[in-house]
């Protein structure tokens, strides 16, 4: 083996730490939900609104075909340039986006499709007229519902599970994350300015928030670690979104063969139990 060849493999085998997770997970060039997608469906479509408000942009979800499993697939949108961004408030849903999703899953649940949910959102929109909207009420509801929704939820932290923003559409009875994801009650730098009123200590925040893949599979809260390729997702989007189809697939086959109701329960129970 060649020098280059050892310390390749060498800087490959070498432990990142949790902040550099953290800007893995935000890179620009990590895979966002339209080229999942454009990657994982045969066919999508798009389901508009709320029936109360609007239309989120920064929520998307519809009717979609994943290996021939027919599917109700939602997230949050993030963009790939600024004016895509800027359009679909950087990934952060308004109330009305939290209130699409649901609708969407109530009719998942009336016409016995899965929900497959890719979450990517810094968090929710925490603007004044959001709050206005009814944001938190928004979240609340979702929790509640997706609890004990009657169908099959596989969730799946593909770059940035922030708080509440992300538990909004992350009830499942299995989820999972990318090897490079985050999933957090808050960002490492608002952590370090509530607890150290210094943001730099950022770093010392994500080692202690315990919220790489790897460290939440360790505490229960996600079910699977889904790998990727060596130099992260980015350097390979193609190879990131068959793995997570692969799992997905995997799972939904899992879940079918559940009853509703013991499936309802165990999706309550595990939710239950996290911080005992």
């Amino acid at each position: 083996m060649s020098k280059r060849e050892t310390a390749k493999k060498k800087a490959v085998a070498k432990k990142i730490t949790p902040w550099e997770i953290v800007q893995i997970a935000r890179d620009a060039g990590r895979p966002v939900i339209s080229d999942f997608i454009a990657g994982m469906c045969s066919d999508f479509v798009e389901l508009h609104g709320d029936r109360a408000f609007g239309d989120d942009q920064g929520m998307i979800g519809g009717f979609a075909t994943i290996g021939g499993e027919r599917v109700m697939l939602m997230g949050q949108r993030k963009g790939k340039t600024v004016d895509e961004n800027i359009a679909y408030n950087f990934g952060m849903a308004n109330p009305e986006g939290y209130r699409k999703a649901l609708r969407l899953m109530k009719l998942a649940e009336k016409y016995g499709l899965p929900v497959v949910s890719l979450v990517d959102t810094p968090g929710a929109y925490p603007g004044l007229d959001a709050e206005a909207r009814g944001q938190a009420e928004a979240i609340a509801r979702n929790l509640t519902e997706m609890a004990g929704l009657r169908t099959p939820v596989i969730v799946v932290v593909t770059g940035e599970g922030g708080s509440g923003g992300a538990l909004g559409i992350a009830v499942g009875d299995v989820v999972m994350m990318l090897q490079n994801a985050i999933y957090s009650v808050i960002s490492p730098e608002g952590c370090a300015s509530i607890l150290w009123r210094d943001g730099t200590k950022a770093p010392d925040a994500a080692a202690a928030l315990k919220i790489t893949a790897e460290s939440l599979l360790k505490l229960g809260v996600i079910d699977e670690v889904i790998a990727e390729p060596a130099g992260a997702a980015h350097s390979d989007p193609a190879k990131t979104i068959e793995a997570v189809k692969k799992a997905v697939l995997k799972w939904l086959v899992e879940l079918k063969k559940i009853d509703t109701d013991t499936l309802v329960q165990r999706r309550y129970d595990k939710f239950a139990a996290m911080g005992r």
